[in-house]
């Protein structure tokens, strides 16, 4: 992993690059700015890529190593939960992966809705999620009740 600093029109930034990794798109940040989520070309798939800011180090997702990542990943403030659609065959659904417990959870959604982008709230609590049915997108709020929060600020998940 090479991290390169720039600096342009008086705001600097950092650059992640990897070999072997192709396009990268869907950039999210934690709420506490520590990790960076993307969406990443490997081998012909998709797949979800975690990034420690500080070191440029992708972190392991253990099991997240099935399915497609396809679109729109988001973070709780300490990057416990992990938000994000997946394409399964002709269908694409939300799930939630839990990285304190290795634990990936479906969303089920009513029927006929197709969830376009999510985010989650920083305490991994709720999801906002615009989802399209019968041609019109909407906006939609979800509860996730069985979902501790996630980590005071201030407290790293590692």
């Amino acid at each position: 992993m090479l991290l390169t600093s720039f600096c342009l029109l008086n705001a600097c930034g950092q650059r992640f690059e990897a070999p072997g990794i192709g396009d990268q798109q869907d950039p999210a940040l934690s709420g506490n700015g520590r990790l960076l989520v993307t969406v990443a070309e490997r081998s012909g798939r998709r797949a979800v890529r975690l990034i420690e800011r500080s070191t440029g180090n992708e972190l392991p997702l253990k099991g997240l190593n099935w399915g497609m990542p396809h679109r729109s990943p988001s973070l709780s403030w300490n990057g416990r939960y992990l938000a994000f659609i997946l394409q399964r065959a002709e269908r694409s659904e939300i799930v939630v992966f839990d990285r304190a417990l290795a634990r990936l959870r479906p969303l089920p959604l009513p029927g006929g809705r197709s969830p376009q982008a999510l985010t989650i709230s920083p305490d991994g609590k709720r999801l906002g999620v615009q989802l399209l049915h019968r041609g019109q997108q909407d906006v939609e709020l979800f509860n996730l009740p069985s979902h501790e929060p996630d980590l005071a600020p201030g407290a790293p998940l590692r």
